[in-house]
């Protein structure tokens, strides 16, 4: 299978040679048709620069970006903007038009191409329930709640039938309870529509709610990616270790004891390993530290855990820890 997205060997400089700035340095992205893909990143890693890079709002510096096959860096104008139909865009802040009614505001963009205003209507009438907002079709955006500006956002987004959507922090300003409820329309979108989305975050949250694959971003470059489990599971970079345990327990402030790391690599979430440790071995364990999440009732995550003094029972613990499915484990270094 091909991939919808190719972001290849790309670059973005800002200013003059003197006060250069680099934002994303030598960029390689692969995203296929149907992906959930995450980028995420702390604040200056240049998450937004890349979405924008995406459908040359900003014009890569060096590189190409190419699109269901166009290479957009080589599109005349005209052609750029027939190809951006096909991806289309969620803002931060949404950018209705506050003077047109929800209705109005996901017609625009058909009015723009020339479609009759019956068909635009009628298109829009088919968005509002997509999204669940039918009884809203004459209110306006000041009307509103942020969750359903964002869903009228993305209900005019889909008007003309886009095979992408780039989600740049679309969620970012909302409670969380509304986050889960955009989340999960636009998985739906997603799968009813078979659209690929890029969602753009610094949320490990969102991440794992949603996205199949996510690529990490660091200082502009492109730190590590893969799928969500395979990062949630054993990232491989400090950056990585930063966003996936954010409250992790820095190694120097461990107990100077056999210490080991035990990595879920995909389980049930409803396993509980201390506990029969405890019951089948009769041997306790100290958790020193924990970071795991339940992705689809599947545990994913790591665990850090100080062993007893005694060698027998530290050994009977590691060869218990290590016979169950799903599970792996390794010594902290400096603890043994």
């Amino acid at each position: 299978m091909q991939p919808i997205i190719q972001v290849k060997d790309l670059s973005k400089r800002f200013g003059t040679t003197e006060n250069e700035v680099r934002a994303l340095e030598h960029i390689d992205l692969d995203i296929y048709p149907g992906d959930i893909f995450g980028i995420i990143g702390l604040s200056g890693a240049g998450k937004s620069t890349l979405v924008r890079c995406m459908n040359l709002l900003e014009k890569p510096t060096e590189g190409s970006v190419i699109v269901d096959g166009r290479d957009l860096m080589q599109l005349s104008p005209k052609e750029l903007r027939q190809a951006r139909k096909s991806i289309g865009m969620i803002f931060q802040h949404f950018n209705l038009l506050m003077q047109r009614t929800c209705l109005d505001n996901i017609t625009f963009p058909l009015e723009l191409i020339g479609t009759p205003r019956k068909k635009a209507v009628e298109r829009a009438r088919e968005l509002l329930k997509i999204v669940d907002l039918e009884s809203k079709e004459h209110a306006y955006p000041s009307q509103l709640s942020g969750g359903q500006k964002l869903r009228i956002a993305i209900a005019r987004t889909l008007a003309t039938n886009p095979k992408v959507l780039l989600c740049d922090e679309a969620t970012s300003a909302l409670d969380p309870k509304t986050t889960r409820d955009i989340l999960h329309l636009i998985q739906d979108i997603n799968k009813r529509l078979g659209i690929t989305v890029v969602v753009i975050t610094h949320d490990m949250k969102v991440i794992e709610e949603i996205c199949g694959k996510v690529a990490i971003l660091d200082h502009g470059s492109v730190a590590e990616w893969g799928t969500v489990e395979e990062i949630f599971t054993a990232p491989k970079t400090e950056a990585g270790r930063r966003l996936v345990y954010p409250d992790g327990v820095p190694f120097d402030l461990l107990p100077e004891s056999r210490v080991i790391r035990v990595a879920f690599n995909g389980g049930t979430a409803y396993q509980p390993l201390i506990a029969s440790l405890a019951i089948d071995c009769g041997v306790k364990v100290n958790i020193l530290g924990a970071d795991t999440r339940n992705i689809d009732g599947k545990a994913y995550g790591t665990m850090l855990l100080g062993l007893p003094d005694n060698d027998l029972e530290a050994s009977k613990a590691m060869s218990y820890i290590m016979a169950q499915k799903d599970i792996s484990v390794e010594e902290v270094p400096g603890h043994a």
